[in-house]
């Protein structure tokens, strides 16, 4: 079997490790379905062992992290924490003596959200690029200038190294793991049994366009950004979203680049090769995806998408429709 090692601490983040835990769980169970056993076993493990009580007082119990051996250690993850218990966490002399042995010898090894500190630490990430959550990535690079911080991806892989950044792209993390380590059916299995909007790949932004305008609560424009997300293909120019939201064009314009921090056809742009992008990795024609995402014909696509990321999209779809 495959054994993927959380390592865990006082304080962990719970979700770092339930989240990507009922992924490979959930591998698990569609390879029953299919007659075939079980592939992965989930271990967790801590500087002495015991119950860990995770930062919202839920404990796991765990195995002592120096008893481990390399036969069961194929992944290690660290979990992440808030700034105290990982401080702790990377002071800890167990973990400290047992992490860079273990990352040396198992198929892969990496960390989930902040846990990427720990790793950090003891020199295991000098070199490398790696994701972390949004709010520790400037952090991240003042305390350790040898790493490569990508504060755009969800997840990071570098060789043997996988990082996600934060919380809940542990799972995406994980949905990756599982489609490189048995197939992308299964990931996709795993993905629907988990009520998952999509499986969302590594390149894509912590933040999409929709939630960093529904980070603002208080945006006039909430119900008209889940419509255009609804409905990218559908006519989107300045007059069509002003007299949906009942406003003037001046007004509107106003009023939604102060909700959001964008202009118009700037948001409406980036909502779209957004969708783009996903719908890209998947495969899908560029005539298909042009039309769905509202930028028909093709060669229109092609000029935004190329613009924005410095790629064509048809050499993006090849990069990542096989991942």
């Amino acid at each position: 079997m495959h054994h993927v090692v959380f390592i865990v601490y006082p304080g962990f983040e719970l979700l770092d490790v339930s989240g990507p835990a009922s992924v490979f769980n959930g591998a698990n169970r569609a390879l029953s379905w299919r007659g075939k056993p079980a592939f992965y076993k989930v271990v967790l493990a801590s500087s002495q062992g015991g119950a860990i009580k995770s930062s919202s007082g839920l404990a796991m119990e765990t195995r002592p992290v120096a008893g481990l051996r390399s036969a069961e250690t194929q992944s290690v993850l660290v979990a992440g924490a808030e700034r105290e218990p990982l401080l702790q966490a990377m002071a800890d002399p167990a973990i400290g003596k047992a992490l860079p042995q273990l990352a040396a010898t198992a198929d892969r090894f990496g960390a989930v959200c902040t846990g990427g500190f720990v790793l950090a630490a003891l020199g295991l990430l000098d070199g490398h690029r790696i994701a972390t959550h949004w709010d520790s990535c400037e952090p991240f690079t003042k305390a350790f200038p040898k790493v490569v911080v990508d504060p755009d991806s969800l997840y990071v892989v570098d060789g043997r190294l996988w990082t996600s950044a934060g919380v809940t792209t542990g799972i995406d993390m994980a949905l990756a793991m599982v489609a490189h380590d048995l197939d992308a059916a299964i990931a996709g299995e795993v993905a629907k049994r988990l009520v998952l909007y999509a499986r969302r790949p590594g390149y894509q932004s912590q933040f999409s366009p929709v939630l960093k305008a529904q980070v603002k609560g208080d945006s006039p424009f909430a119900d008209l950004i889940g419509w255009i997300q609804s409905n990218l293909g559908a006519s989107l120019d300045v007059p069509s979203l002003a007299a949906r939201a009942g406003l003037s064009e001046r007004t509107f314009h106003r009023r939604f680049a102060a909700a959001t921090g964008e202009t118009p056809a700037r948001f409406v742009e980036t909502a779209r090769l957004d969708t783009a992008r996903m719908l890209l990795s998947r495969g899908l024609s560029l005539k298909s995806v042009a039309a769905e995402v509202g930028l028909f014909p093709p060669a229109r696509l092609a000029e935004a998408f190329e613009r924005r990321f410095g790629v064509t999209p048809r050499l993006f779809r090849d990069m990542h429709a096989a991942l």
